[in-house]
C-alpha cells in the first residue's frame, strides 16, 4: 500500500482540471460572490520599499503591487512559510493529515486567535470557483504541478505564483519557497532570517555527525512495489543537507519526476548506507519487506541500516511537509535515527521516534 502523502502528490500531479471549462465566468464569480472568510487581519509590518515586487516562475513573472491581505495557498505546503511570516491565509489546500485549517501541529501556534483558513481540495486541480469567491489578492502555488492553463485561470482571479521553471514539479527547495513567499509578502529579510536559522540547525547536525558525510542515503515508500523519491524531492534534500549523497544513478532511474516506482531489477538502488522508509504502518511495511528475498538479501537489510517512519503520525507528516516550520521538529527525531543506522553495528537498534 502506498503512503497517503505520496498518493496525494501523485494524483495531484497527474490530473488536469476539468474546471477549466469555467474559465470565462471566474472573474465575475470573484467580484459578485461574497467572500466566505473574513480578512485575516492586517499583515505584520512589511519592509520599506518592498512593493512592487516581481517573482519569476515557470509560466512567466508575477508582479505584486501592495502587501497582500487575503492569501490563498493553492500549493501543498506553502501555508507554513506564510504563517511563519505572520500572515494567516484565508484558504489552504488539503494534502496530508486533514488537520484543522490544513495546518499541522508543528505550525498551529502561528495561527493565534485568527480564524482558521478555509480548506480547499486539490486532487482534481485547483477549486477555481471557491478560490474566486474568497476574493484573494495573492495565490501561492510554488509546491505544485500547475499546468499553464491552470495558472492562466488562477491569474485571472489574483496574482499567482506558480512553481519555478528551474526545478521539477514539486521540486522547489523549502529555502526557495520560503524566500519567494517572503518577497511576495514584503518580508524578504525576515524570510531570509527564518531560512538561515533552519539551515544553521542542519549545519550543526552535520557537524555533530561527521559520519554522515559522503555516505549514501535515500527515502522511499511502498506503492505496488518500491517507490523511490528523486534527488530534487524535498524529502531527499533533507538527507543531502545533512551531508549524505544520493545513489549515483538515481536520476537516471527516476527521470525528471519527483519520484517513481523501480523495477525488481533495480532493487539494488536501495542498497545505501541509510534507507528511510515511509510506511502506512510499521507492521504492514515490515511484513511486505520480509517477504521479498531480493530486498532481504541486500546489505542495507541484513545490516539493519533502515529508518522506518509511519506516515500517519505527526512525525511522518512533518517529514512530508519539509517546511521552514516542520523541519526543526523532523530534525530532532530523524538525526538520532540516521546516526544509529550508519554506526556500522547491525546490533544497534534504530528506535522509532515519537
Amino acid at each position: 500500500m502506498m503512503a497517503r502523502s505520496l498518493f496525494r502528490t501523485a494524483r495531484v500531479a497527474g490530473v488536469a482540471a476539468a474546471a477549466l471549462l469555467l474559465t470565462g465566468g471566474l472573474v465575475a464569480c470573484g467580484s459578485e460572490t461574497p467572500a466566505s472568510n473574513a480578512p485575516a487581519g492586517p499583515a505584520a509590518a512589511t519592509e520599506p520599499g518592498a512593493f512592487p515586487s516581481t517573482i519569476d516562475h515557470k509560466y512567466g513573472a508575477t508582479t505584486i503591487n501592495a502587501a497582500p491581505q487575503r492569501v490563498v495557498t493553492a500549493g501543498l505546503t506553502e501555508q507554513d512559510a506564510v504563517l511563519a511570516l505572520g500572515v494567516v491565509p484565508v484558504a489552504t489546500t488539503e494534502w496530508n493529515g486533514e488537520y484543522p485549517g490544513a495546518i499541522g501541529p508543528w505550525a498551529s501556534s502561528k495561527v493565534g486567535s485568527a480564524k482558521l483558513p478555509e480548506v480547499l481540495t486539490g486532487t482534481d486541480g485547483p477549486q477555481f470557483e471557491k478560490i474566486a469567491a474568497l476574493k484573494p489578492d495573492l495565490i501561492i502555488a510554488l509546491y505544485s504541478a500547475l499546468t499553464e492553463e491552470q495558472y492562466t485561470t488562477l491569474s485571472k482571479i489574483a496574482p499567482t505564483l506558480a512553481q519555478p521553471k528551474e526545478y521539477s514539479d514539486y521540486g522547489i527547495p523549502w529555502q526557495e519557497s520560503t524566500k519567494k513567499i517572503g518577497i511576495a509578502l514584503g518580508k524578504k529579510a525576515e524570510a531570509e532570517k527564518l531560512v538561515k536559522d533552519v539551515d544553521d540547525r542542519f549545519s550543526k547536525a552535520a557537524q555533530e555527525h561527521p559520519e554522515f558525510a559522503g555516505k549514501t542515503a535515500l527515502m522511499t515508500t511502498l506503492s505496488e512495489g518500491y517507490f523511490v523519491f528523486g534527488s530534487e524531492d524535498p524529502r531527499n534534500r533533507i538527507l543531502t543537507s545533512l551531508g549524505f549523497k544520493m545513489p549515483a544513478d538515481l536520476d537516471t532511474i527516476i527521470g525528471d519526476k519527483f519520484g517513481a516506482n523501480i523495477s525488481a531489477e533495480r532493487t539494488d538502488v536501495l542498497n545505501v548506507n541509510a534507507l528511510v522508509w515511509i510506511f502506512d504502518t510499521l507492521a504492514s511495511g515490515r511484513d511486505t519487506l520480509s517477504k521479498d528475498k531480493l530486498y532481504t538479501n541486500l546489505a542495507v537489510s541484513k545490516e539493519k541500516r533502515e529508518v522506518e517512519i509511519e506516515d500517519p503520525t505527526t512525525y511522518g507528516r512533518a517529514l512530508t511537509f519539509v517546511s521552514v516550520l516542520s523541519l526543526p521538529y523532523v530534525l530532532d527525531r530523524l538525526v538520532p535515527q540516521l546516526a544509529a543506522a550508519v554506526d556500522g553495528n547491525p546490533a544497534t537498534e534504530v528506535k522509532p521516534a515519537e
